[in-house]
């Protein structure tokens, strides 16, 4: 029997894509953050909180959308937090993401302790009328979540946003470059805080769609490691919009691929299904890190370095 049928193979596209969409969201979130200067190791952390308050917010109200706004919220209050004392306190960057990523981890599990048998309403099944019903494209493309094209306008407005506006540039600036825009006029400490908010919100919609969508319920520790994945993903990508949505699909296929493999009752102990996506992760940093050149070029000048406006 061959190992895809073409049904099957539409399946695996559609789970693919619903994959993908927890690492591009949080991807896109921290190549905002990156963009401006500021490396958040907060992701995991971020994530877990965003996924538990959007869980607990959907049980408790039957709606998705008070459920993403509540992630999403919960994701930006908490990098607002690491923005303050990153931006204004001058906090080690790489130890305060730690920090953050371990505070959420046992933030959300204490918090999530009520919800470990919740169930969330009823669950809606999306299709795009007529689009959905066409043949092998339809299953693969035509009955997502609304959220999984949003993700591909999120995409197309970033990059729009970052090489084609005049506040892009900026934010790039910052960057590139904190003291020019300083000496330039612009407020360093404000624009980095507002990326890092707006990259929080990120993390927590991914969060959110995590426990609402993707696996609909709450389990301590559910983001297993993706908020790590996406940070390697925003390396990968070269800090650009396109190559971060594609590299999210191209891992969330090899995640998705474990369990069309083990489904097929293909002869590999299940563990080193489940390895492949992180072994696909430290394959792809080793490769990239064989030309540090090429990072050097791509990445923001001033990536986790502090700013200080009177120096």
């Amino acid at each position: 029997m061959s190992l895809f049928t073409a049904d099957s193979f539409a399946l695996l596209l559609a789970a693919t894509f619903n994959a993908g969409t927890v690492l591009g969201l949080a991807s896109m979130g921290l190549l905002i953050n990156e963009r401006s200067g500021v490396l958040n190791l907060g992701a995991e952390g971020l994530m877990l909180v965003a996924a538990v308050a959007g869980f607990a917010a959907g049980v408790h109200t039957g709606s998705d959308v008070l459920g993403f706004m509540a992630g999403a919220a919960a994701g930006a209050v908490l990098a607002a937090v690491f923005g303050v004392l990153v931006i204004w306190l001058n906090t080690n960057q790489y130890a305060t993401g730690l920090a953050l990523t371990l505070f959420g981890t046992g933030l959300s599990a204490f918090v999530g302790i009520p919800y470990a048998q919740a169930r969330l309403s009823e669950r809606t099944q999306f299709a795009i009328p007529g689009l959905s019903d066409i043949p092998f494209f339809g299953p693969a493309l035509f009955k997502q979540h609304p959220m999984v094209y949003l993700l591909v306008a999120l995409m197309l407005f970033l990059t729009w946003f970052l090489y084609r506006s005049r506040a892009g540039l900026v934010l790039r600036a910052v960057g590139e470059s904190p003291e020019s825009a300083h000496a330039l006029g612009y407020h360093v400490r404000g624009i980095r805080l507002a990326a890092v908010m707006a990259g929080g919100a990120l993390c927590g919609l991914a969060g959110s769609y995590l426990s609402l969508v993707y696996t609909p319920m709450w389990v301590e520790g559910m983001v297993a490691g993706k908020g790590w994945i996406a940070l390697a993903l925003t390396t990968f990508a070269t800090w650009r919009p396109i190559r971060v949505l594609l590299g999210a699909y191209l891992f969330g296929g090899v995640t998705m691929l474990q369990y069309q493999l083990q489904g097929q009752g293909v002869q590999i102990p299940s563990q080193l299904l489940t390895m492949l996506p992180y072994v696909a992760t430290i394959v792809v940093l080793v490769l990239i890190s064989r030309n540090p050149a090429w990072i050097r070029v791509n990445m923001p000048a001033s990536l986790g370095k502090p700013f200080h406006p009177g120096a």
